[in-house]
């Protein structure tokens, strides 16, 4: 958890009977219950650019606000945009780019974008609020892991160390190429997949990293995890990258802030520890899924053309604590 939500999350809390997810576990969106079958699920996500091409900046920005709810397991029902950028360079058409992107995305996903707002800002952001429901008895949650689950990610790693790349000017075009193809992909069908089969909890990889966002769901469940180093998926040209020295300062600063809680075998070198916690954008879903239902999740997956790598599992000890080997 960073410095910021650290401070921030005992400022807003809640005691309404109908709040079923607040801020409190570090969830991805909010839920709050409208009738025995029905809760509302609601999220906002946006930021500045990722990459240069304004359309492909609208696209991740819309797939990454919208990740929140399959996350949750909710359907999306529609969505607001929010658009920051200088009036001066309005006739240049990036505008329009990158409001065209973030639609693109939403028609994909059958989600009506209904209105916005947007501000004069030096330096551009686009993101979304987004709605959705979700059956109260059927949302996934990153609170519900427990001892002997199995740990799945359906995207790989990698993704901030190319971005970082990509705005110095120093990735090459398969390389980005394959991380926009990577941040572009809905966990729609990874979400789908997660609900035909059942799964104790599930979260969305994005600017903690992977081992940031799985402290978060064993420290809601109390429970604690171990991690195959070697088992997480990781991009291609990501490592060649980082040893260049494209590093996020998130990534850094997601390392040091996870520190205590983290045991690395001896094995484990630098470049796979940054590349564990590296922060991502759009990143895909992590799944605690019981052990006799992971052949079965991953064939969904596949029937999908999702991707699964098995990672790690859940089991005793202090909450939150990971072991990497």
């Amino acid at each position: 958890m960073s410095e910021l939500a650290q401070v921030l999350r005992p400022l807003i809390p809640s005691d309404d009977p109908s709040v079923l997810v607040d801020a409190s576990t570090g969830d991805d969106a909010a839920v709050y219950l409208l009738s025995e079958e029905r809760a509302l699920v609601v999220s906002v996500d946006f930021f500045s650019p990722v990459v240069d091409d304004g359309a492909d900046f609208g696209r991740i920005a819309a797939t990454n606000a919208l990740s929140d709810l399959y996350a949750m397991g909710a359907d999306p029902l529609f969505a607001l945009n929010l658009f920051a950028f200088p009036r001066s360079r309005l006739e240049s058409g990036v505008a329009e780019q990158i409001i065209s992107g973030g639609a693109e995305v939403a028609r994909e996903a059958g989600v009506p974008i209904l209105g916005g707002h947007s501000i004069d800002d030096p330096e551009p952001k686009f993101g979304m609020v987004v709605i959705g429901e979700v059956h109260p008895d059927r949302m996934m949650t990153n609170a519900g892991a427990r001892v002997g689950d199995v740990l799945l990610l359906t995207k790989p790693l990698g993704i901030g160390v190319i971005t970082t790349a990509i705005k110095a000017g120093a990735a090459p075009p398969e390389v980005e190429s394959a991380a926009v193809h990577t941040m572009r992909t809905l966990n729609r069908d990874a979400s789908l997949a997660a609900r035909e089969i059942g799964v104790h909890a599930g979260t969305d990889v994005t600017g903690y990293g992977l081992l940031g966002h799985l402290r978060e769901m064993l420290r809601a469940g109390g429970v604690s995890a171990e991690i195959e180093a070697g088992a997480v998926p990781i991009l291609d040209g990501a490592r060649e990258l980082l040893s260049r020295g494209h590093v996020p300062g998130g990534t850094r600063r997601n390392l040091a802030d996870l520190g205590p809680d983290l045991v690395w075998a001896e094995g484990v070198d630098e470049a796979t520890r940054l590349l564990l916690v590296d922060a991502q954008t759009s990143g895909g879903l992590l799944l605690a899924v019981p052990e006799d239902r992971v052949e079965a999740l991953r064939g969904a997956l596949a029937d999908r053309s999702m991707p699964a790598a098995v990672i790690g599992r859940v089991v005793e000890g202090t909450a939150g604590r990971i072991e990497i080997r």
